[in-house]
């Protein structure tokens, strides 16, 4: 039976203590080996697979090596070497004109402060917290992806609806510490078992403390909707 904890912050250290013994070696999924790597990476996962965008950058990578490269690139060739990432002809403009700003203003280099890195095209907070975390270990939010926002809903950890509301919420009641680690946390706990449809509540870790388990609950916090 699902019953969330008395008060969030008993929530939050529950769900971080069973997840942490759930997925002990959780952490990012894209496959890089710099900063520019991370950046590109992150901005084509945008509502795209990591799997699928590992594979497009297997040979993006060996072909594009710097931000003149992307600066230098013709949209339409760059458009067609991301094609099967999803939105990849806007994706193609983000990426020439990240290489263009990197190069012009930054001399080449990924910036890192959250102020510079927003300040690119097509980044937004969430793609910036994560090349703040892994291109800088720079932690200075959470980054609320889909699963996150999703399971820290559906968990009870929040009730704001927005990602930049749930980061502002989840930092307020999560330790400063764990904020890197509970985006990976959810976020492996969201594909393995508790996917946006049909989740696995009968083989769920926090099924106990959860109050939109499917098993007992009659609404799905993450959407508001009942469940079928």
């Amino acid at each position: 039976m699902g019953t969330p904890l008395d008060s969030r912050e008993a929530q939050v250290e529950a769900v971080l203590d069973r997840l942490y013994d759930e997925y002990p070696d959780a952490t990012i999924s894209l496959t890089y080996s710099n900063r520019l790597e991370l950046l590109v990476a992150v901005v084509l996962s945008a509502q795209c697979t990591d799997e699928r965008v590992n594979e497009v950058t297997e040979e993006l990578f060996e072909k594009y090596r710097t931000a003149a490269d992307y600066a230098a690139a013709d949209e339409g060739t760059l458009a067609d070497d991301i094609y099967g990432i999803t939105f990849h002809n806007n994706k193609a403009g983000y990426l020439k004109s990240i290489g263009e700003t990197l190069v012009e203003d930054h001399d080449g280099d990924v910036p890192d402060t959250m102020s510079e890195l927003t300040d690119l095209k097509g980044v937004g907070r969430k793609t910036a917290n994560v090349v703040l975390q892994h291109g800088h270990d720079v932690v200075e939010g959470i980054v609320v992806d889909t699963h996150v926002q999703r399971l820290s809903r559906r968990l009870g950890l929040t009730t704001e609806v927005r990602p930049e509301r749930i980061e502002d919420d989840l930092m307020d009641v999560v330790p400063e510490d764990d904020w890197q680690q509970l985006t990976h946390l959810l976020i492996s706990h969201g594909r393995a078992v508790c996917d946006a449809r049909n989740p696995d509540c009968a083989d769920c870790v926090l099924e106990d403390i959860c109050p939109s388990s499917k098993l007992d609950a009659e609404v799905d916090l993450a959407s508001g909707e009942a469940w079928d």
